[in-house]
């Protein structure tokens, strides 16, 4: 990592949460963590109180909350308003082509209810399992909502999946009902969604209903008997419901990690420790006050942080929130800024990724708005290096909002890793230390933990409550790919690489699988790339290992220049940069100037497709990029570029 990453910035201390008491500190003993986590799940309304914080005698499995009752959807909605919260905003929408829609918690309620009992009269049962591949639509939100509220694990599949990614889901989870939409806006187009969802359905006849939200108004393929539209279903039912709580175990979802090869792996949660920490997590990561933030998070709803960070987290703390369906650059690369300054929005949680962007498209964007309501910054998605850390806090946050950076997982649910925004210095780049009530450790190959300054693989020592409950309907493949590694010392093995600095702070390195191996020197991609883009002419790089006969493997940069950089930077220049950076063995091999990296439209880089190309190999399924034509120009890019090298 560049000397320049271990820098520690100063924040200015945001407002205190009024009677709210600060978390106990991180260091505590097995009964004092309980006893924590018993005191967090207080925050919720149980309808039976547990009689055991946790059960873990069948490790890796865990109960949490053994014995206690609760309704997840009761939870997030109906008690806020019957505390008389009703007429607070729980969503500002904004529609990709400039509709909007203010939805109230009272409003949110009867629509929730509504929804609660359409799927009751197409015969759901508690137990039974709902496919949703949906826009970024309030619709979404009710959805889900309903599932919770009758205790039928939903299963989200994020729009931009392909018929087979989703038809693969669905047969998994073996789901009686879909729920979707006629077609979707994306970069001012409205593009088909129920169209490619009946490909996906043809071959699974377990499904017995389609509910169809209408959105773009496209006309739709339509099997009769089948198919239903919301609107007709939907708005003709009752808007009161009475929720049945279910056991704290109960699952509460099923979530595919988001692979594009092999059988697709459904990591399971449960109803009353992922709402716990949930909920914990977003108030205190965030230092959230509900009667005066405005909080967006950016992320879609068919990911993990969509889950945690959209709907359970932020409705269970009474947040007002903003949800988006569009894209950043639509209709211009400002449209992230103007929704910041027209709700005033407070808590802005986004991807380094779009940081990235941002930076590429250049600073002159956000000053044309007014950001002064911003106070706390969030990072998520993947480690983010230093310069984007500094970029986003400086012309987003105003050089004075803190930026916490958080370090979690499909499978641990929630946050697990990030400083408080009141931490007394925070390091641009680091995940710095666990959050009170969680245990993170970097340890050998051994399992053993790493002295300071050195590095390892990240893992887990004491369960917590949002963790997975499974991979769904395989128990071979959830010990093996979890547990089996530190087996012996009984820690959850993350797959992310770590090391601890001079202070014993944390510092994610990626995937393990994304460290390279250059002469015997293990180099991690994500420190290259950091050291690529401290550079002042880089916005935005991605690195990746490729086969070489001489030192095992070497390294290939791709890079997108800053606005106005030029393509006159030289390569060489670069190379030279991250020498002096890191040393000369982390030198790249090649360095490809490229006008985007290949992306899923969530934002994620897709690095084994850059892979493929460095190696020469046929490039794997692209079907999830936003834009499939990029893999074809850098393809065409690299096979022309004449091998650089001392």
């Amino acid at each position: 990592m560049s000397p320049r990453s271990d820098h520690q910035v100063r924040p200015q201390s945001p407002h205190p949460l009024e009677g709210t008491a600060r978390p106990v500190p991180s260091a505590q003993s097995g009964d004092d963590r309980l006893a924590f986590w018993a005191e967090q799940a207080a925050q919720l309304d149980w309808d039976t109180e547990w009689t055991e914080v946790l059960d873990w005698t069948d490790a890796p499995y865990a109960r949490w909350f053994t014995g206690g009752k609760l309704n997840v959807a009761y939870n997030c909605v109906d008690r806020h308003v019957a505390a008389g919260h009703g007429d607070q905003v729980a969503f500002h929408w904004e529609g990709e082509p400039g509709d909007t829609r203010t939805i109230t918690y009272a409003e949110l309620r009867r629509e929730v209810c509504r929804t609660a009992n359409a799927l009751l009269s197409l015969g759901l049962r508690a137990g039974d399992r709902v496919a949703i591949q949906l826009p970024m639509i309030p619709e979404a939100v009710f959805a889900m909502l309903a599932c919770a509220r009758l205790g039928l694990p939903h299963s989200v599949v994020f729009g931009g999946f392909s018929p087979a990614a989703l038809q693969s889901r669905i047969e998994d989870a073996e789901a009686r009902l879909l729920i979707t939409s006629d077609g979707q806006y994306r970069r001012g187009r409205a593009e088909p969604m129920k169209a490619n969802t009946d490909e996906a359905t043809s071959a699974t006849p377990g499904v017995e209903h389609v509910l169809v939200v209408r959105r773009t108004g496209t006309e739709v393929p339509w099997t009769e008997g089948r198919d239903l539209w919301w609107h007709e279903l939907v708005d003709a039912q009752s808007d009161r419901h009475a929720p049945e709580t279910f056991d704290a175990e109960h699952p509460l979802f099923i979530l595919y990690t988001s692979g594009t090869t092999g059988r697709p792996k459904g990591i399971l949660h449960t109803s009353g420790g992922y709402l716990t920490q949930a909920a914990y997590t977003h108030r205190t990561v965030f230092d959230l006050d509900p009667d005066t933030d405005v909080y967006w998070c950016t992320a879609d709803i068919g990911w993990i942080t969509g889950h945690s960070y959209i709907v359970y987290g932020p409705l269970a703390n009474r947040t007002t929130s903003v949800l988006y369906e569009g894209t950043p650059s639509t209709p211009s690369e400002g449209r992230h800024f103007e929704i910041i300054e027209k709700y005033g929005v407070s808590v802005y949680y986004t991807a380094p990724t779009l940081i990235r962007t941002f930076m590429k498209w250049g600073e002159d964007i956000p000053a044309r708005y007014d950001l002064s309501s911003i106070r706390v910054l969030g990072s998520v998605g993947e480690p983010i290096n230093p310069e984007a850390w500094r970029w986003y806090r400086e012309h987003i946050g105003a050089g004075r909002a803190p930026v916490v950076d958080t370090w979690w997982q499909t499978e641990t649910g929630a946050v697990m890793i990030a400083p408080l925004p009141d931490s007394s210095a925070f390091k641009p780049g680091s995940a710095q230390t666990s959050l009170p009530g969680i245990s993170a450790k970097v340890v050998d190959d051994q399992g053993r933990e790493v002295g300071k300054g050195e590095s390892g693989y990240l893992v887990l020592d004491q369960p917590w409550p949002s963790m997975l409950r499974g991979v769904w309907g395989d128990d071979e493949r959830y010990r093996e790919t979890y547990w089996s590694r530190f087996a012996a010392q009984d820690h959850y093995f993350a797959g992310d690489g770590a090391r601890y600095d001079d202070d014993g702070d944390i510092w994610l390195l990626g995937r393990v699988d994304d460290v390279m191996n250059v002469s015997g020197h293990r180099i991690s991609t994500s420190e290259v790339e950091s050291a690529l883009v401290s550079h002042p002419a880089v916005a935005e790089a991605a690195v990746v290992g490729a086969a070489d006969a001489t030192t095992g493997q070497a390294i290939v940069a791709f890079v997108i220049l800053r606005a106005g950089a030029g393509d006159e930077v030289a390569t060489q220049a670069l190379r030279e940069h991250v020498a002096q950076e890191i040393g000369p063995i982390a030198k790249p091999r090649q360095i490809m100037v490229v006008p985007e990296l290949p992306k899923t439209r969530s934002g994620k880089i897709m690095r084994r497709l850059l892979r493929d190309v460095a190696e020469n190999r046929k490039v794997g399924d692209v079907t999830t990029l936003s834009d499939v034509s990029v893999m074809e120009r850098i393809h065409t890019g690299l096979a022309d570029a004449s091998r650089q090298g001392d």
